[in-house]
């Protein structure tokens, strides 16, 4: 055990082994996002769809399934946090003038990893507070017999669909570098797929955003009731 902990610790110490981390860490919550963005759209699907939607997720493996999910994906988050903080520090506190090049060539994007990554955590724990602890005493009661109309409830407050819009925009800021920065820390970008997957990247980013920015923004217009 202290050996494999040794281990551990060497490579979590390494800047290559962070980089690993993140990225793969990264690239399961993309697709953690392409598939939640999926289920969300059942909303125009209609309520009885979504409906059945929430309670197939949470009856997986008699109830164990979303709970299963919940930890992975905070054990993802966490470590995508805290391993981009950690390379972040690395990178201001080095002196060497290749790193302090690449900072000045850096994408805004990149820039603000970190803001646009501190913002998203504090709108995924506002999201778990609101629709799965249900911190709101209406919404719980609504959430238990019908999760469309707890969705609807929830987005009728301009202020909530305002942080969700500005959180979702940080994000998709996050994803249109992070994305390309995946295929590039794991060796899956070369210099002929290089324009290929920067557009790849945009273009994912793009699709998430209108698709998570529309359910909000279409319950408090009226769209979805």
């Amino acid at each position: 055990m202290n050996a494999l902990s040794r281990c551990l610790n060497t490579y979590w110490s390494s800047s290559i082994g962070k980089k690993i981390v993140v990225a793969v860490t990264g690239l399961v919550l993309v697709i953690f996002l392409a598939g939640h963005l999926s289920g969300n759209l059942l909303m125009y699907v209609g309520r009885d769809a979504f409906n059945e939607y929430a309670e197939f997720l949470h009856s997986m493996l008699h109830g164990a399934g979303v709970w299963i999910a919940r930890v992975v994906l905070f054990m993802m988050l966490s470590l995508h946090v805290i391993g981009t903080i950690s390379l972040t520090r690395q990178n201001r506190a080095s002196r060497q003038a290749y790193e302090y090049k690449a900072t000045i060539q850096a994408s805004k994007s990149s820039r603000i990893m970190i803001l646009s990554g501190l913002t998203i955590l504090a709108f995924v724990i506002f999201h778990i507070l609101h629709y799965t602890v249900r911190v709101d005493s209406n919404l719980a009661k609504i959430g238990e017999t019908d999760p469309y109309e707890m969705v609807i409830v929830g987005f009728k407050s301009p202020l909530v669909v305002l942080f969700y819009v500005i959180s979702m925009t940080l994000l998709c800021s996050h994803l249109s570098h992070g994305v390309a920065s995946i295929f590039q820390t794991l060796g899956l970008r070369s210099k002929k797929a290089q324009g290929l997957i920067k557009q790849f990247s945009i273009a994912y980013s793009l699709v998430i955003w209108v698709g998570f920015i529309s359910i909000p923004i279409s319950v408090l217009l009226g769209f979805l009731a």
